[in-house]
C-alpha cells in the first residue's frame, strides 16, 4: 500500500420500501472522519455510483459538534458532495475501507460486486475493513480469493433486529441485518441494551453496532493501524 488513506463509502439510495426518505446517517460519516484526520491519516469518500449521496434528514442534526464542524467546512462538504464512483478506485491506495450506515445502505452495498472486490483486495493486502450500523450490510458479499466469506467464523456486529422493531422500520428494509451476518457464518454480537455503543474486533475488522458506535470503530481502527 502506497499511503495512509481511508476510504469512506456512502450510499447512493434513497427511499425504504415503504417510500420514506432515507440515505447515509450524517453521524456515522462526521464521528469517524474527525478521529482519523486528527490522527493524521488521509480520507477519501466514494459512494457505488457517484454522485451526490442522500442525506437521511433524520440525522441532520448541527447540535452535534462533529456534524457542524464538518458541514461548515466547504471542502469537506464538497468532498462527500462529490464521492469517487467505486468503479473508479484504486484498492492499492488505502489502507482501509469503511462502510457508513444509514438505511439506505442496505440496497446499494450487499450487491455491488465492485465494491466488495475493492474490500476484499484492501483486506488481503494486509489493510483493514471497518463498518457501523447498517454500513455491514456491505459485508455481507465480501470474499476472499480461497472462496469463503470474509465475515465467516468472525464476530461481528451491525443494526441488531431488536433495534429495527424499536424504530418500528422491520417492514419497510429488504432484510434483517442481523439475521443476515448469521447466514453468513458469521457470530453476530451485540450490546446487551439497544442504542448503546458495541464494537466488534476480529482481526483486521472492526465493526460498530449502531450510530452510537462510529467513534469507537473509528479509535478502534486508529489503535491498529498506529
Amino acid at each position: 500500500m502506497t499511503a495512509q488513506k481511508i476510504l469512506i463509502i456512502a450510499t447512493n439510495h434513497d427511499r425504504l420500501d415503504n417510500g420514506q426518505e432515507t440515505g447515509y446517517w450524517l453521524g456515522e460519516i462526521t464521528h469517524f472522519y474527525h478521529i482519523l484526520a486528527d490522527a493524521g491519516f488521509e480520507i477519501e469518500f466514494a459512494s457505488p455510483q457517484g454522485g451526490r449521496p442522500p442525506m437521511d434528514q433524520k440525522s441532520y442534526n448541527l447540535r452535534d459538534r462533529d456534524n457542524r464542524s464538518f458541514l461548515e467546512d466547504d471542502s469537506l462538504r464538497h468532498q462527500l458532495e462529490t464521492p469517487i464512483p467505486i468503479d473508479q478506485v484504486n484498492p492499492d491506495d488505502y489502507i482501509a475501507i469503511y462502510y457508513a450506515g444509514g438505511h439506505g445502505a442496505m440496497w446499494d452495498f450487499p450487491n455491488n460486486e465492485t465494491l466488495a472486490q475493492v474490500a476484499a483486495a484492501i483486506y488481503e493486502k494486509g489493510g483493514f475493513v471497518s463498518a457501523v450500523c447498517h454500513g455491514s450490510a456491505g459485508l455481507l458479499n465480501i470474499r476472499l480469493s480461497d472462496g469463503r466469506y470474509l465475515i465467516e467464523g468472525k464476530s461481528v456486529t451491525g443494526f441488531a433486529n431488536l433495534e429495527e422493531r424499536l424504530i418500528r422500520l422491520v417492514s419497510a428494509v429488504p432484510f434483517l441485518l442481523e439475521d443476515e451476518i448469521k447466514k453468513r457464518g458469521a457470530q453476530y454480537k451485540s450490546a446487551l441494551l439497544p442504542f448503546i455503543p458495541h464494537v466488534e474486533v476480529n482481526d483486521r475488522l472492526i465493526t460498530g453496532q449502531n450510530p452510537q458506535s462510529a467513534k469507537a470503530v473509528a479509535q478502534a481502527l486508529v489503535q491498529r493501524l498506529q
